[in-house]
This record gives structure tokens, sequence and C-alpha cells, in this order.
């Protein structure tokens, strides 16, 4: 099993700044793409951001420019530094990860972490 733990939400005003962390932990595991997603309340779970092994990025329409996506492959820890924040950002924030094991891949979510944006 992999865990991944969720960091860094919380209440900011319109035009402020967040860094979310991720921290993944398991053994035996190699992992690949660290994902972003978010879900606002009453909504779908939506795509924020991705990063590869390699360290190649994408990004949501919605968030491009304004957020960066970021890993320390060391430390199996993704972030999420998130700039220029918006009332339309809130949401509870998930990290994904897409890790393999004996050539058998499997997709983990953390437990999300609210990051609320009020104007």
């Amino acid at each position: 099993q992999v865990q991944l733990v969720e960091s860094g939400g919380g209440l900011v005003q319109a035009g402020g700044s967040l860094r979310l962390s991720c921290a993944a932990s398991g053994s035996g595991f190699s992992i690949s793409t660290m994902d972003w997603y978010r879900q606002a309340p009453g909504k779908q779970r939506e795509f924020v951001a991705t990063v590869t092994s390699g360290g190649s990025t994408n990004y949501a329409t919605s968030v491009k420019g304004r957020f960066t996506i970021s890993r320390d492959n060391a430390k199996n820890t993704v972030y999420l530094q998130m700039n220029s924040l918006k009332p339309e950002d809130t949401g509870v924030y998930y990290c994904c990860a897409e890790a393999f094991r004996l050539g058998t891949r499997s997709d983990y979510w953390g437990q999300g972490t609210q990051v609320t944006v009020s104007s």
C-alpha cells in the first residue's frame, strides 16, 4: 500500500497564496505520475495539475499561470504552489499517485485538504 498525506490547506483571502504538500510513503513501490485534483461543494472532482517522475507538468486551464506543481523524488513528495487565489478555487484538494509494484499499476488517493478562499 501507498499512503498519501496532504497538508497546507487553510483559509486565505482572494489574491493570496497557499502551498500544498503531499508526502507518499510505502515500500516496494515505484511512484510515477503525481496529480492534484479538487472538489468544490456540490461539484464533481476535477483535475488541477500533474507532474511526471521526470518533471513534465500539465495544468487545468483554470489554474494555468497561477498554480505551480513540483515534486521532490527523493522525498516522494509533490507540492502545489497556489498564487492569485480566487474564491472559485475553494474546495477539498486531493493528491493522487500512480504507483507500480511488480509491473502492476495502482492509483492511490490522499484524504484531502480543505482550501477556502474568501472574497
